[in-house]
Parts: structure tokens; C-alpha cells; sequence
């Protein structure tokens, strides 16, 4: 099991930006796909981008294409969010989780261990 801690978050005007981290622990870290996930209020946890071991793949939701970069440093064992031009829409619970594999998955069910979640507000 990996433990995932997370940083960053807070409130941001619309149009602002904000970085998030999640620091990982106990196994090798390049092994594994990262990915980050949100949780709206009232709706279910979704997708938004994820990074394969070493970087070299990257998957994003629509919603925050060319908005968002994921991004990770394995020295540091570390995943970062860089989110730019965010939108009120863009407000919820973000959780980093560790892939089952090294790819940059999707699907929430291939995600075995999740990081503690931290809070974006976009306010309008």
C-alpha cells in the first residue's frame, strides 16, 4: 500500500490558478500511474487527468484540456496538478490516487490507494 498525502488547494477568484501535490510513500514510485480525480457537491467523483510511471503519458478530461498539467517528479516521489483559467465549475474535492498499474488510466476502479483530498473553491 502506498500512502498519498496532499497539498495545495484553497480559494481562487475565476480565471486564477492553483497548483496541487501529492506526495507518495512505501513503494517504488515510477511503477505506477497517478491520476487525480474531483468531487463536485451533490455529484459523483470524476475523472481528470492521470500520468503514466515515467511520465510519458498523459490522459485529461475535456472539461479542463489545455487548462490543466499533470505532472510528476519521481526523485521527489511526487504528482503535481498545475490548474490554470479555472472556473467556478471547476470547485470541489480533489483526490490524487495510485494506479494498479503503470499506465494513465481513467477509470476510477484501477485506482487502489487515494490521497486524503484537498479543497478547490473557484469563486465567481
Amino acid at each position: 500500500q502506498v500512502q498519498l498525502v496532499q497539498s495545495g488547494g484553497g480559494v481562487v477568484p475565476a480565471g486564477g490558478a492553483l497548483r496541487l501535490f501529492c506526495a507518495g510513500s512505501g513503494r517504488t514510485f515510477s511503477s505506477y500511474g497517478m491520476g487525480w480525480f474531483r468531487q463536485a457537491p451533490g455529484k459523483e467523483r470524476e475523472f481528470v487527468a492521470a500520468i503514466s510511471g515515467r511520465g510519458a503519458n498523459r490522459s485529461y478530461a475535456d472539461s479542463v484540456k489545455g487548462r490543466f498539467t499533470v505532472s510528476r517528479d519521481n526523485a521527489k516521489s511526487t504528482v503535481y496538478l498545475q490548474m490554470y483559467s479555472l472556473k467556478p465549475e471547476d470547485t470541489g474535492v480533489y483526490y490524487c490516487a495510485r494506479h494498479r498499474a503503470v499506465v494513465a488510466g481513467t477509470a476510477q476502479y484501477e485506482y487502489e490507494d487515494w490521497g486524503q483530498g484537498t479543497q478547490v473553491t473557484v469563486s465567481s
